[in-house]
């Protein structure tokens, strides 16, 4: 991940341009530390004056490469150094949103005590209680249920987190067992997408009895 050395194509032949500065190099070094999970390279970068909150060419930073990775003891590193959860990278995910997709319960109680923005979307439109339910990552769900998360927030294809169980997910029991949370904690059951069609609607079309049951008994029609 780290070149010594830029090149330059003159004329079909490659040469070595400038050589990086040392504050690309240090850049550089801390993507890599932070994806690594290496906190003693963290550290001793930090000691130097790199900003934890430098970007890579897509916009990353490396709190958001140490949530990619699950390289939890870096994530707490980075955070009590001032990294922001809610950096948006190229692909309008921030370190918070990309730790409930990929359901990392642990770093999603770390950063409840980071202000979190629950307003920022995702390049779906939606927030990190959507995909974190339609993937089944139950625990990272309790976490995510904690806080005023929008439960019933429409993304930008028009579905609730209720749709996307109903419409991406088998219906086994993680599903089953989000969904219930989800309920209780006051999801509304009867948003329809663009097609009109609910969550029940959906779960019934797909053949799955036990989630619509679990709809049912919670208001659904």
């Amino acid at each position: 991940m780290i070149a010594a050395l830029a090149l330059t194509v003159v004329g079909g032949a490659a040469r070595a341009a400038e050589p990086l500065s040392d504050a690309e190099r240090q850049r550089f070094a801390m993507l890599e530390a932070a994806e690594k999970g290496d906190v003693s390279a963290i550290n001793r970068l930090i000691t130097v004056g790199t900003k934890v909150d430098v970007r890579d060419e897509s916009n990353r930073t490396p709190l958001y490469m140490a949530v990619e990775k699950n390289r939890i003891e870096a994530v707490k590193l980075l955070l009590s150094e001032g990294a922001s959860v809610n950096a948006q990278a190229r692909d309008l995910d921030t370190p918070w949103l990309l730790a409930g997709a990929l359901g990392r319960a642990e770093i999603l109680r770390l950063f409840m005590a980071h202000a979190p923005d629950l307003t920022i979307r995702n390049r779906f439109g939606g927030t990190a209680l959507i995909p974190a339910c339609e993937k089944g990552h139950l625990e990272a769900v309790r976490v995510l249920l904690d806080t005023a998360i929008d439960l019933d927030h429409v993304n930008s294809l028009g579905w609730t987190c209720l749709i996307e169980i109903a419409l991406l997910s088998d219906g086994g029991a993680r599903h089953l067992e989000i969904t219930r949370r989800v309920l209780d904690a006051g999801a509304d059951p009867n948003i329809a997408d663009r097609k009109g069609l609910t969550a029940l609607a959906h779960a019934k079309a797909r053949n799955l009895t036990a989630l619509a049951g679990v709809l049912l008994a919670h208001g659904a029609r």
